[in-house]
């Protein structure tokens, strides 16, 4: 087998092995179930609350799960003294870092899977259709997870995992805000603070730009002429996220 692909399985399996997979699982299973009894008390939008209330729930499971594993990848190694074992093999450390990532999106994408069939049983089971405003927040979420990762992965390249795991919870949260950062700084009469905001929100990852959750709540159609640009972004930052995390992770040391 490539040692590429043997990598991202083994990262796939001991992804499934955690327990807090298992954890993180049965959360979104009781938060959608209890959407149902939020719905219930619902007496004209209950199409609006289920939809809002099964993506949202969706959504921060999956970017709490993505925060957790790509910030304790390498501490966990160290921990288990496995990276001297896998420096020492002839295959790179950049190969050996994005195997490792693209093991932990294949688990984040099977229970983005998972997930999604539940959501779509209990729509159904209200009788309300998929739509594609809903198949849309679901693919749009899943390329945020990849810019998630790569925040963690390059966070864990050089910094411990309870570093990694706070910078990158802030950056989740910063991100959905770079937008309203770079108004409300444009909008202040001080130019450093219109410079502050604009540096913001060109390092920071726009993460409300992934965000179509709101567009499947009110069943507004995208055009592929806006998802795509929104696709690529996200693609673009990772790919910039994961090279800086390489080049870190080839210059250190671990002796």
């Amino acid at each position: 087998m490539n040692p590429f692909i043997a990598l991202a399985f083994n990262g796939f399996r001991e992804a499934r092995r955690n327990r807090i997979t298992m954890v993180v699982g049965v959360f979104a299973l009781i938060l959608l179930l209890s959407s149902t009894l939020v719905v219930s008390v619902t007496i004209t939008t209950f199409e609006r609350v289920l939809t809002d209330m099964g993506l949202g729930a969706m959504s921060l499971t999956l970017a709490l799960l993505a925060i957790f594993l790509s910030s304790g990848l390498l501490s966990r190694e160290i921990e288990r003294r496995t990276i001297f074992l896998m420096v020492s093999k002839p295959i790179s450390r950049g190969a050996f870092l994005v195997g490792r990532l693209v093991g932990n999106m294949l688990t984040l994408t099977v229970l983005l899977a998972a997930m999604s069939v539940l959501f779509f049983l209990l729509m159904a089971g209200y009788g309300y259709p998929v739509t594609a405003s809903h198949l849309t927040a679901i693919v749009m979420l899943w390329f945020e997870l990849w810019v998630l990762s790569g925040v963690g992965f390059l966070m864990s390249s050089f910094s411990s995992q309870a570093v990694s795991a706070f910078v990158t919870v802030s950056v989740y949260f910063a991100g959905h805000l770079a937008g309203d950062i770079y108004k409300l700084a444009q909008k202040s009469e001080s130019g450093l603070v219109q410079k502050v905001g604009r540096a913001a929100y060109y390092l920071l990852p726009d993460l409300e730009r992934l965000n179509y959750r709101p567009h499947a709540t009110y069943g507004v159609v995208t055009s592929m002429g806006e998802l795509l640009p929104s696709a690529g972004y996200a693609l673009a930052f990772t790919g910039v996220l994961v090279s800086l995390a390489v080049l870190l992770f080839n210059k250190r040391d671990f002796r």
